[in-house]
């Protein structure tokens, strides 16, 4: 050998070749970090969430608290479905914000609590689900935009506040006797409240907006808002948690909190038509597998560089066995013709001469 073999090929990447590559990468992480921490930084200030009495964000609720703290209407917020179901009670206020994160089972416990309360329960944007739990004789029909409306009807809150800011969800329901349709929208009302045993009722509010900081000093909001869940000197606050214990036996079932239910149906139906369209791209963009074709190449290319080229290849694939079998081949067809060659024995000529037989 005329020299040391050395540990790298001439396809080896350098470290420069590697963090050339790599640095694309490594920005995107780290700017997705430091986004990530600013985030998580910015939120753990006063902003608690959507729909939350303590936050002071525009889509919160801590304006509403405040005023009903200063007609003595104490707020306390719960995450789990034990703390709801004790603190119900004739005195108390039980809103519930999310009534359709709720389990079946849940929906069923809180219902028992609510029959026997005698309280008053408002339920914010349920769906067709939970407004059939939670609200017998009531149903869940489409949408509507939410603006300023007329509440259209007796219920005597809603006439003192006047106009306020409903739509959302709009409700059908079969009982007349002890009920009251709000805020009407195409014959069907956005604000539901139906009485229960007792002297408790049960409120079914069709869009959260007319609760927000940013929307309380709208119209009569703030009126309706304070006369529904002022009514007694307590208010729970229930905001639904899916650390919640009592949703574990019934996270695999129907309507439980497992992941497959916090994705909403139409990201997985968007999901499973990206994953169709990929196969169809795949199979569109494939190549068909045949036998080789030689074509006449445009430019001349060295010897050299063919062979470093297809050694690269080679080694980005793996493809040890392939490399193996190309190199037996090529020594084949080297050392065939100097072996045909040497394994030929001259053969000498035969003489036709015959010497003559002597006595």
């Amino acid at each position: 050998m005329t020299g040391a073999m050395s540990g790298t090929t001439a396809v080896s990447p350098t470290s420069r070749q590697i963090w050339t590559r790599s640095r694309g990468i490594l920005l995107v992480v780290l700017i997705l970090v430091v986004a990530g921490f600013v985030i998580a930084v910015i939120r753990s200030g006063g902003g608690h969430g959507r729909l939350d009495p303590r936050s002071t964000d525009p889509s919160g609720s801590r304006a509403v608290a405040e005023l009903l703290k200063e007609r003595g209407v104490t707020t306390r917020v719960v995450t789990t479905l034990d703390e709801a179901s004790t603190a119900t009670g004739a005195d108390t206020t039980l809103l519930v914000a999310g009534p359709d994160l709720l389990t079946g089972r849940q929906q069923e416990v809180l219902r028992t609590a609510m029959d026997t309360s005698g309280g008053r329960t408002v339920l914010v944007a349920p769906g067709g689900n939970s407004v059939g739990a939670l609200a017998p004789g009531a149903s869940a029909d489409t949408t509507a935009p939410v603006s300023a409306r007329e509440p259209q009807c007796t219920f005597p809150a809603a006439r003192r506040a006047g106009n306020a800011d409903l739509g959302g969800r709009r409700y059908t329901t079969d009982i007349t006797l002890g009920s009251d349709s709000c805020y009407l929208v195409d014959g069907l009302p956005t604000l539901l409240r139906i009485g229960t045993q007792g002297a408790g009722d049960t409120v079914l509010l069709g869009a959260p907006d007319m609760l927000y900081n940013e929307r309380l000093g709208h119209h009569g909001n703030a009126s309706l808002a304070l006369q529904l869940l002022g009514s007694r000197p307590h208010l729970v606050w229930y905001l639904p948690s899916l650390s919640d214990g009592s949703a574990a036996g019934d996270a695999r079932g129907e309507g439980g909190t497992g992941i497959g239910r916090l994705i909403p149906s139409g990201w997985l139906w968007g999901t499973l038509q990206l994953a169709v369209a990929a196969v169809l791209a795949a199979v569109w963009r494939a190549r068909r597998m045949g036998p080789l074709v030689s074509e006449r190449l445009p430019v001349a290319v060295r010897a050299s560089e063919s062979s470093e080229g297809r050694a690269r290849l080679y080694r980005k694939a793996n493809a040890r066995d392939s490399a193996a079998s190309a190199l037996r081949q090529a020594a084949r067809s080297r050392l065939a013709p100097s072996w045909a060659s040497t394994s030929r024995t001259p053969t000498p000529p035969r003489s036709s001469f015959r010497p003559s037989r002597r006595n």
